[in-house]
C-alpha cells in the first residue's frame, strides 16, 4: 500500500464523520476547513482559491465523495512529501471522527487506546470503502495483541465468533472493531492496564513500525563513558531515548544499504559488545546478555538487508502477502463458485434431456407393445404353417431312416461310410434348424416374408436334390466295394509271393546255422589242442601253469613272488626235490623241444 493510500483511508473517515445527513456529501466550507487542516498537517501551502475555482461550476449545495476527489488528489495529495508526522495526520482525522461515533463509557480501553486501535484498522483494511476489516486481519491483530499481553489464544472462541460472522456475511467497521476489542470478549481475566500496554506494543510494530525495543549501554562520542539507553528500531534507524516514556529523545543511528553491524570483544570492563558502522559514525552499544546482543544484531542486520534490497518493512510485506493470499483464494473460490454454476446448468441442461428421452422411451414403448402384439399374432401363424411342414419333413426324415438302416445292413463293411452319410444327414437337420431359426429371427422383421417363403421353396428342391445326391453315393459305394475286392485279391497274391520269399530265407537262416555250428565245433576242438598242449609244457618246464580261482587264505611267498604255486603244487615240487636229492646225481642230457600237436 502506497503513501497515498495510506493518507486516503484517516481522510475518508474524517470526509465521512463530516457527512451529517449520511447522504454521501459535505458542505463547500466543511470542506475548506477540512482542506485547510489537511494542508497545514501535511506541511503543503494552501491555495483557498483553488477550490472555488475547483467547484465555480457548483457554488449551491453540498459536495460528494467523488466531487471532491478530483482537489484533493490534484491540489493536495499530489503535492505530499513524507516529511510530516503521519501520527499529527491520524490524531487530526481521529478527532474530527471519534467524537460522532465513538462511546467509550461501556468499554474497557482509554480514548488513547480507541485511537491506536483505529490506527491498526486502517493499516489492517481492505482497500475499498467504505472501508472494514476482513476476518482473517481480525484474528491476526487478536494473536498479537495476546502475544504482547502474555495470554494464550484461545482457538474455540474465535472460532466461534468467525462462524457468528459468516452467519451475518459482512466484515466489521472501524467502530465494530474498537467494540469488539474494548469489551474484551478475547481478553477475559486480563487487567485493564495489561490490554493497554498490549494494544501500545501492537501499535508500535504496525503503525510505527517498531521492529524491537529494550535497554542497552552506549558509550558516548565525546566522554567516552558508558549510559544506559532504551533503544528503539524501526526500518531506517535505531533510536535511543533516556526512558521507556519517550519524551526525551537523545539520537538517532542512521541505517541504510551500506550500513553494518559487527561482534566486539570484551573489553573495558564491558560485555556483549557490538558495534554498528554507518557512513558517518560508529556506535558501540553493550547488551545486558549474549542472548540479547544476538538478537540485536540479528534485527539491525535484517534491516541493513531490506534496505540494501529495497524492501519494505516485515509487517508490510506480511500484510501484502496475507491480501495477495486472499487475493488468490477469492479468486480460485469463483473459479470454484463458477465451474459450480456451470455444473448445475449442465445437470439442469442433462436433466431437460432425461425428461425429453423418457416420453421418447414411453411413446417409443407404447408402440413397441402394438407392434409386439402384431409379431405375436403374424407368429402364431406362421408356427401353425411351419407345424404341418415339420411333420412332412419328419415323415421323409422317417423314410430315409429305414431306407438307411437297410442298405446298413446289407453293407456293414462299409460302415464308415454310412457314418458319413449321417453326419451329412445330421447337417442337413442342422441347416433345417438354422432354416427355422432365420425364419424366426425374420419374422420379427415383418418386411421379408415373402422373402422366407422364397426360401423355404429354395431349401425343399435343395433337400430334395440332397436325396438324389445321397442316392448316387450309395451307388457310388457299390462301385468301390467291388474296387476294394479287386485291391483285396492283389494284396492277398503279394502276400503269397511274400510268403514263398519267406520260407527262402528260412532255408537260407537254416544253412547258415548249420555251417555256424560246424565252425563253432571246429573252435571248439582247436581251443582244447591248445589247452593240452600248454599243459605239457607247464608240467615239462614247470614255468606255465593255468591261472585258477585259488583259494582265500593266507598266502606262500617264493622266488616266483606271492601265490605263485599252490599247496599241492609245493608238495609235489618238495618231494621231487628230496628224491633227486637221494638218488646220485646223473649227467645232464640237453633238452628237447616239445612237438606241436
Amino acid at each position: 500500500m502506497g503513501l497515498r493510500d495510506e493518507l486516503l483511508k484517516p481522510i475518508w473517515h474524517a470526509f465521512t464523520a463530516l457527512d451529517l445527513d449520511k447522504c454521501g456529501k459535505v458542505s463547500k466550507s466543511q470542506l475548506k476547513v477540512l482542506s485547510h487542516n489537511l494542508c497545514t498537517v501535511m506541511r503543503i501551502p494552501h491555495d483557498p482559491v483553488a477550490l472555488e475555482e475547483h467547484f465555480k461550476d457548483n457554488d449551491e449545495g453540498p459536495v460528494s465523495t467523488q466531487g471532491y476527489m478530483p482537489y484533493l488528489n490534484r491540489f493536495i495529495l499530489d503535492k505530499v512529501r513524507d516529511n510530516f508526522d503521519r501520527l499529527e495526520l491520524n490524531k487530526m482525522c481521529w478527532t474530527l471522527c471519534a467524537g460522532k461515533n465513538l462511546n467509550i463509557n461501556h468499554l474497557l480501553i482509554t480514548d488513547e487506546d480507541a485511537f491506536k486501535i483505529w490506527c491498526v484498522f486502517n493499516f489492517l483494511s481492505e482497500e475499498r470503502y467504505p472501508l472494514v476489516i476482513v476476518i482473517e486481519e481480525i484474528e491476526y491483530f487478536l494473536r498479537r495483541l495476546m502475544e504482547a499481553m502474555g495470554g494464550s489464544w484461545e482457538e474455540e472462541r474465535f472460532q466461534s465468533y468467525r462462524m457468528q460472522q459468516s452467519r451475518r456475511q459482512r466484515d466489521l467497521s472501524a467502530w465494530e472493531f474498537i467494540d469488539l476489542v474494548g469489551q474484551g470478549h478475547f481478553s477475559k481475566g486480563m487487567h485493564r492496564q495489561t490490554l493497554s500496554m498490549g494494544i501500545k506494543e501492537v501499535f508500535q510494530e504496525l503503525i510505527l513500525n517498531v521492529l524491537k525495543k529494550g535497554y542497552m549501554m552506549k558509550k558516548g562520542h565525546k566522554r567516552k563513558n558508558w549510559t544506559e539507553r532504551w533503544f528503539v528500531l524501526r526500518l531506517h534507524s535505531l533510536s535511543y531515548y533516556v526512558g521507556e516514556d519517550l519524551t526525551e529523545k537523545k539520537g538517532d543511528i542512521l541505517l541504510d544499504g551500506r550500513s553494518c553491524v559487527e561482534s566486539l570483544p570484551d573489553k573495558e570492563g564491558k560485555k556483549c559488545l557490538f558495534i554498528i558502522r554507518c557512513s558517518d559514525k560508529s556506535f558501540e552499544i553493550s547488551a545486558s546478555d549474549t542472548k540479547k546482543k544476538q538478537e540485536w544484531i540479528q534485527a539491525v542486520q535484517s534491516c541493513i538487508y531490506a534496505l540494501r534490497h529495497n524492501q519494505v518493512s516485515p509487517h508490510r510485506a506480511a500484510r501484502h502477502q496475507r491480501r495477495e493470499l486472499r487475493r488468490k483464494l477469492q479468486a480460485e473460490q469463483d473459479q470454484l463458485q463458477e465451474g459450480m454454476r456451470q455444473l448445475q446448468v449442465a445437470s439442469e441442461q442433462k436433466q431437460r434431456e432425461l425428461e425429453a428421452m423418457r416420453k421418447k422411451l414411453q411413446d417409443t414403448a407404447t408402440s413397441a407393445a402394438l407392434e409386439e402384439r402384431k409379431r405375436m399374432q403374424t407368429q402364431h401363424e406362421l408356427q401353425e404353417r411351419y407345424r404341418a411342414d415339420l411333420e412332412r419333413e419328419k415323415m421323409v426324415r422317417q423314410q430315409m431312416e429305414r431306407q438307411v438302416a437297410q442298405k446298413s445292413s446289407e453293407l456293414e463293411q462299409y460302415l464308415q461310410r454310412v457314418k458319413e452319410l449321417e453326419d451329412m444327414y445330421h447337417r442337413l437337420e442342422e441347416a433345417l434348424e438354422d432354416e427355422r431359426q432365420a425364419r424366426q429371427d425374420e419374422e420379427n422383421m415383418r418386411k421379408l416374408q415373402s422373402r422366407l417363403l422364397e426360401e423355404e421353396a429354395c431349401k425343399r428342391a435343395e433337400l430334395e436334390h440332397l436325396h438324389t445326391q445321397q442316392l448316387r453315393a450309395m451307388s457310388q459305394t457299390e462301385a468301390e466295394k467291388q474296387e476294394l475286392e479287386k485291391e483285396r485279391k492283389e494284396k492277398e497274391s503279394a502276400l503269397r509271393a511274400a510268403m514263398v520269399q519267406l520260407e527262402q530265407l528260412e532255408n537260407e537262416r537254416r544253412g547258415a546255422l548249420q555251417q555256424y555250428e560246424e565252425v563253432t565245433k571246429k573252435l571248439e576242438s582247436a581251443t582244447n589242442k591248445t589247452k593240452s598242449w600248454k599243459d605239457k609244457v607247464a608240467h615239462h618246464e614247470g614255468l606255465i601253469r593255468l591261472i585258477e580261482p585259488g583259494v582265500k587264505g593266507p598266502q606262500r611267498i617264493t622266488n616266483w613272488g606271492p601265490a605263485a604255486f599252490t599247496e599241492n603244487e609245493l608238495n609235489l615240487r618238495e618231494q621231487e626235490w628230496q628224491q633227486r636229492k637221494n638218488q646220485p646225481p646223473k649227467p645232464p642230457k640237453p633238452s628237447k623241444p616239445p612237438k606241436a600237436q
